[in-house]
């Protein structure tokens, strides 16, 4: 990975060692604005190798990733996939993670911050008999996401085959010199894809996406988009303080599926409308910091969980009681105040409405 670094350092990108089991993520590349502006009317270019990437073989993989998550995996075909969410006993988020079902087996992109984790969470739940291996392919692989407004466009251009219409969807086939699976969906709301291959690509690949066109992206805009369209992260949003419907995932969730790890807190939560607080977008008057307590009328109701200042001034992800309000509602955050906002990336019921 080296190479693509020092690749990424000649086109301007400034290495930050913010993320402890991956150091040297491209932090930015002194282009922000630029950045922002090509996600919002053009199309640019996130490296995410720093993501952890697994995979699960074997006969009995689609079961195994059926009962350790909370959405349908049984049903999916080979092409296909969804975001689902990894869940301790009592349905505590423990990463969302993106699976992607092949011929042969499941590729799951999961958070930086949970690759060692989620190798160990997993294994452990591999019994004797289970017809299942469990493999990191996170040294050997690359993933970039091209995202953008006018992504589709671009991409269509670059790519051998014909781009997946399905988020989730995903094919293989060639981009320059490089054999690529394309996978719908850039991990955040924008419209985008997802690029997989092997490291020995990751220049090529990166240089014909980037020279071709594309804005680099570093992790500086990533977070900043992140936190604007709510996507939740681990260690932030994703805690065994919060469950997935708490965090605005309803999306990921299968009610229908049968039993899973968290599925009985889930159901008891979904029948007796026993969500307690849910995860907003805040945006905020001043700065301030993630862990400040959120208070309405002198009273705490919730928790800052991330923060950012942009251009436009500051804006937030935090927990907020579920009796204290909705979106337009004002609370106090230390020294500022917020008001909470509907953020693209989070549901609040079924995609099943009949549910």
């Amino acid at each position: 990975m080296q190479a693509l670094r020092e690749y990424q350092h000649n086109q301007g990108g400034h290495l930050r060692d913010e993320i402890a089991d991956f150091p040297g993520v491209i932090h930015d590349f002194g282009n922000a604005e630029v950045a922002v502006a090509a996600v919002e009317s053009g199309v640019a270019v996130c490296d995410r190798t720093h993501w952890g990437r697994l995979r699960l073989s074997g006969q009995d993989r689609l079961t195994f990733l059926h009962n350790q998550s909370s959405n349908d995996l049984k049903s999916r075909q080979p092409g296909q996939g969804c975001d689902t969410v990894i869940l301790t006993s009592t349905a505590r988020t423990v990463d969302l993670v993106s699976a992607y079902i092949t011929e042969d087996a499941v590729l799951l992109l999961v958070s930086p911050q949970r690759r060692t984790h989620l190798m160990q969470w997993l294994d452990r739940y591999i019994f004797f008999g289970d017809k299942v291996t469990l493999d990191d392919l996170s040294e050997t692989t690359t993933t970039f996401s091209v995202l953008g407004s006018e992504s589709s466009h671009w991409l269509a251009q670059h790519f051998s085959g014909e781009l997946p219409p399905t988020p989730g969807d995903h094919t293989l086939g060639q981009i320059g010199s490089s054999e690529v699976r394309v996978a719908a969906g850039s991990g955040l709301t924008t419209p985008g894809y997802t690029l997989f291959a092997s490291v020995d690509q990751a220049v090529s690949l990166w240089s014909t996406l980037s020279d071709g066109g594309a804005v680099p992206l570093g992790e500086q805009v990533w977070e900043q988009l992140r936190i604007q369209q709510g996507r939740p992260k681990p260690d932030a949003e994703l805690t065994e303080d919060y469950n997935p419907l708490e965090a605005g995932l309803w999306h990921t969730v299968s009610f229908h599926k049968g039993c899973y790890i968290g599925q009985e807190t889930i159901a008891r939560l979904q029948t007796y409308q026993g969500v307690k607080q849910h995860l907003w977008g805040i945006q905020l008057q001043g700065a301030a910091s993630a862990g400040t307590v959120i208070t309405l009328d002198g009273q705490k109701v919730g928790t800052l969980t991330s923060a950012v200042e942009t251009p436009q001034g500051w804006i937030g992800l935090g927990y907020v009681k579920t009796k204290a309000g909705g979106a337009g509602t004002v609370v106090a955050i230390a020294e500022t105040s917020g008001r909470l906002t509907e953020v693209p990336f989070l549901t609040r019921q079924p995609l099943d409405t009949s549910l």
